[in-house]
């Protein structure tokens, strides 16, 4: 194991607090602080100190792919880290949006080749599951509710403009699509007038509360109503949401560990400035409810917690050690990313030891061994998804 370097990524919408506070500096922090990163993206790879000079992890993946990602790694994922592993901080609303499945990036993908950049909803071929687990209490949007909640919600807000979207939801999940589709091809130039007389009604309740709060941001955007077919979720800390293929959400606050699959594929669906091709958009939806879209921590071993996910790009397992439980051991494979998110640890692959403060992170490669988490504190272990 050695000390692993990631990069911050200042997005407008991310917290002044919760990162810095993470790593023990001083808050408010210079400006928004997003995300952490801890992985082999090319926009913000992590790095590694080699004779005193940090060296971009995606660098290092590529002169000994094999060192790092072992035999079995690269028959499955080829020469690339096949997850990236983030701390999430956000202070206001994130865009609406899915990804594809593994099937439909590869052919968009190839598709999106001849096309126009600014057109292109596919800038890799790779599918994009994410998993959050909350490290603060945490909103979110995940996945649609049932639709017969939804059209209520609409329909006390008095609008009758609204009424071929809350028709259609009144139908069960099969009006699902044909909601989501009148709500994004609202006429541009009355999307400020509906949106007006939504957060004018008297209605009182969360509904109209979430509607007036992203309506505030964005007073001509329909996501803000497409938001309501969704479910409002708030996580504790050590609860988590799993967003598959095709699922419709959006984060609204607080701070988390997130990991996903490495790809960059993101179809938007509103609460954004950014391009929304609504029908691409449609055509990956799963247009299915959820009913529940919280996941609680599986314990599976004295001091260890997992998620699981049915995908083989990653796998997060959370270690609390403490004097009850002073150690533990992960056979998980390398490569291995650990982030301190509490107190202090020391983790060691048999290969090198690296102690770990909170907000620190390191890495080990394939070739290390059982990996001996030690010390009193939380940490997260990301790694593939192969056993």
């Amino acid at each position: 194991m050695e000390l692993l370097y990631g990069q911050i990524r200042d997005y407008a919408w991310g917290s002044r607090s919760a990162i810095a506070e993470l790593q023990g500096r001083s808050v408010p922090s210079a400006g928004p602080e997003a995300e952490l990163w801890l992985g082999a993206h090319p926009g913000a790879p992590a790095s590694v100190e080699r004779a005193g000079v940090r060296v971009s992890l995606c660098d290092l993946l590529l002169a000994e792919p094999g060192h790092w990602l072992g035999e079995r790694g690269m028959d499955r994922f080829g020469t690339r880290l096949p997850f990236l592993l983030k701390v999430l901080a956000a202070d206001a609303p994130l865009s609406l949006q899915a990804h594809p499945d593994a099937e439909q990036a590869r052919a968009g993908h190839e598709a999106d080749a001849v096309r126009a950049a600014g057109l292109r909803n596919y800038v890799d071929p790779y599918h994009k599951p994410e998993l959050l687990v909350a490290l603060t209490p945490f909103e979110a949007l995940c996945g649609f509710r049932d639709p017969a909640v939804s059209a209520e919600a609409l329909a006390a807000f008095g609008v009758p403009e609204l009424a071929p979207v809350v028709d259609a939801l009144r139908t069960g999940p099969a009006g699902l699509r044909a909601a989501v589709r009148t709500l994004l091809a609202w006429p541009v130039e009355r999307r400020v007038d509906l949106l007006a007389a939504v957060v004018a009604t008297p209605a009182d309740s969360p509904d109209a509360a979430l509607a007036r709060e992203l309506a505030a941001v964005y007073p001509a955007d329909p996501g803000v109503l497409v938001a309501l077919l969704l479910n409002h979720v708030r996580l504790v800390p050590g609860e988590a949401i799993w967003m598959p293929a095709g699922n419709l959400h959006a984060y609204l606050r607080g701070c988390g560990v997130e990991i996903m699959a490495a790809s960059d594929n993101v179809l938007r669906g509103g609460l954004t400035p950014k391009r929304v091709d609504a029908e691409e958009l449609l055509r990956v939806l799963r247009f299915e409810v959820l009913d529940q879209p919280v996941c609680g921590a599986r314990p599976v071993a004295p001091g260890v917690d997992c998620w699981p996910v049915p995908v083989d790009d990653f796998a997060l397992h959370r270690v609390r050690v403490s004097a009850e439980v002073p150690s533990v051991t992960l056979t998980q494979p390398g490569p291995r990313v650990v982030l301190c998110a509490a107190g202090s640890v020391t983790v060691d692959d048999g290969l090198g030891a690296v102690t770990l403060a909170s907000g620190q992170a390191g890495i080990g490669t394939a070739g290390g061994g059982p990996l001996r988490i030690s010390g009193d504190g939380a940490a997260y272990v990301a790694t593939s998804g192969l056993r």
